[in-house]
This record gives structure tokens, C-alpha cells and sequence, in this order.
């Protein structure tokens, strides 16, 4: 049996073809090129958003959508870090003023929404010129909560940075991004696989491009949790890793899915099968994405 919790049932401000059209195709850049050029940037130009470059984000903001479910909010906020930002995991984030605040619920819907919409907000960010940082779980100073003011019941979860990067990245930025192997993704066949587990995916596969667009999402630590089985006109979902932001990872990685197979017309929705198929180790079922037709 399968449970829809597919776009066209879900209560938002666009529907996924509308909301690539105003997020993405104004600027010039189309998703595929944001996804691909993204980086996690730590160092900024010093100044807030503008007026203009703010407005643009709210609106990507009130556009962000999830067809999963749960509680999520993000702010776009001004928060004094006095210059720096030392999150308790790596390295340091120098120069930033405005940042993303996402707050959500402790449960497996409000996670992977919460990476799936702010995954949204970061690509549209790149639209804009402007670099972001994922960081998710390693602030602890009061200006970041006072900020985000969130709903009861939700915590704050993830903030990031954005803003012009700096002149020069910092000879720490790039010691960093290697210490995170930030530039380091596993191949296609290590994570995608045919029919059953022992068939990799090939670059010419089914549903290779929007995999493949999936295997460059960022993740904490680089830890890459999506594996997805293909099955004929349909794409099962798993979760390699077990950890507090496995699930938002899986989130991030599900929205860039999601908006290549619509760049490249797959039209369907995401649906949980009570029979997956078993999978290796102990990796957790997620979600399938069923094509139309």
C-alpha cells in the first residue's frame, strides 16, 4: 500500500513547476547550474543583506515547500556575532551578518522538510551571487535563538551564514573544506543501484541525472547518508547513516532530486510503501518517488 504525500496534495503558495519557474529561471541560471556550482563558503564581505537581496530570500522563504509534512520555520535574521562564528564542529565563519535560521520538530517529517525547504532557500541564495554554510546543530550563543523566536515545540536546528563571500577565502577555509572533504563525493555506483543491490547505477541509467544530482547535495561531514534503489518507473529511497541530522541531509538530498527530475519533465510524487525492498546493513527506509504514468 502506498500513502501519497505527494506536491499537488500538500496546502502551499506554488506547486513545484511554479515554484522552479520563480525561483530559478528569472536570474539565468537554471537549477541544474546552481546545483552544481553551491559551495560552503565561511568567510564574508562584513555588510548585511541588502533591502533588495532580503526581500528576495523572504520570498524564496515563503515559497520554500515540503511535501512531507511536520513543522519547520526559517527566518532570515541579523545576528551579532561580534566578527566571528566559531561553531563547536569546525572551523570559523568571519564576516557574516545575516543569517538563515531553521527551526523544526524532533520528528522524521519535520527533518527531512526541513532540509528539503531550506535546500530551496540555499540554491535560490546562489542564484542571487550570494554564498551560504550548512551548520547544523553547532551554535550555542543566544543571539542565534533570540532571533529565530521559534513556535513552541520547535528547536533551532540549523543556522547558515549568507552573504557576499569575502575578497579571498582564508588559507582556514580551505584547510577546512578539505578536513570536510567538501569537494569529495562518492561515485554514482556506490549509491544508486538497479533493480537490486548488486547492479550499480550507470551514468546512463534511469533517473541517473537526477541522482546524480542528489549525490552533490551537501551533507554534515560529508557523510552522503541517500542510497536509492531503481525500480522500473519508480525510485526507493534509503538512509545509509543513523544520526541526529541524518534526516535533514536525506531532506536536502530529496529536493535536489526533486527539482532535476522536474527540469527534466519527470513528473510524479513522493509516496511511502508499507514493502520496500530489504536493503543492505542497516540502512532505514525512507520514501519512494513514483513517476506519473
Amino acid at each position: 500500500m502506498l500513502y501519497n504525500i505527494c506536491w499537488r496534495n500538500i496546502p502551499t503558495k506554488a506547486t513545484l513547476r511554479t515554484l522552479f519557474e520563480k525561483l530559478f529561471l528569472p536570474l539565468g541560471m537554471n537549477i541544474l547550474e546552481a546545483i552544481k556550482v553551491r559551495r560552503s563558503v565561511r568567510t564574508y564581505d562584513g555588510q548585511p543583506l541588502s533591502a533588495a537581496q532580503a526581500s528576495q530570500i523572504n520570498d524564496a522563504i515563503s515559497l520554500a515547500s515540503s511535501p512531507f509534512g511536520g513543522s519547520v520555520t526559517i527566518k532570515l535574521a541579523t545576528v551579532d556575532t561580534g566578527g566571528e562564528f566559531r561553531p563547536s564542529t569546525y572551523g570559523v565563519i568571519k564576516g557574516a551578518r545575516s543569517y538563515l535560521l531553521m527551526g523544526l520538530d524532533n520528528d522524521v517529517n519535520s527533518k527531512l522538510s526541513g532540509g528539503f525547504m531550506m535546500e530551496q532557500v540555499v540554491l535560490r541564495a546562489c542564484q542571487l551571487g550570494l554564498a551560504t554554510c550548512w551548520i547544523a546543530g553547532t551554535f550555542k550563543s543566544k543571539s542565534f535563538t533570540d532571533a529565530a523566536a521559534l513556535p513552541a515545540g520547535e528547536t533551532l536546528e540549523v543556522v547558515s551564514p549568507i552573504g557576499q563571500p569575502g575578497d579571498r577565502p582564508r588559507f582556514m577555509d580551505r584547510l577546512m573544506r578539505a578536513v570536510a572533504s567538501s569537494d569529495k563525493r562518492k561515485p554514482l555506483g556506490d549509491l544508486f543501484f538497479v533493480n537490486d543491490f548488486s547492479v550499480s547505477l550507470t551514468e546512463d541509467g534511469p533517473y541517473a541525472m537526477p541522482l546524480d544530482m542528489m549525490r552533490l547535495a551537501p551533507s554534515s561531514t560529508n557523510s552522503q547518508p541517500w542510497r536509492a534503489l531503481v525500480r522500473g518507473n519508480q525510485v526507493d529511497f534509503y538512509c545509509a547513516k543513523d544520526n541526529n541530522y541524518s534526516m535533514i541531509d536525506m531532506g536536502i538530498g530529496l529536493c535536489h532530486f526533486a527539482l532535476a527530475a522536474d527540469a527534466q519533465n519527470i513528473s510524479g510524487a513522493f509516496a511511502k510503501n508499507e514493502l520496500p525492498v530489504p536493503a543492505p546493513g542497516n540502512w532505514q527506509y525512507v520514501v519512494s518517488f513514483i513517476e506519473a504514468g
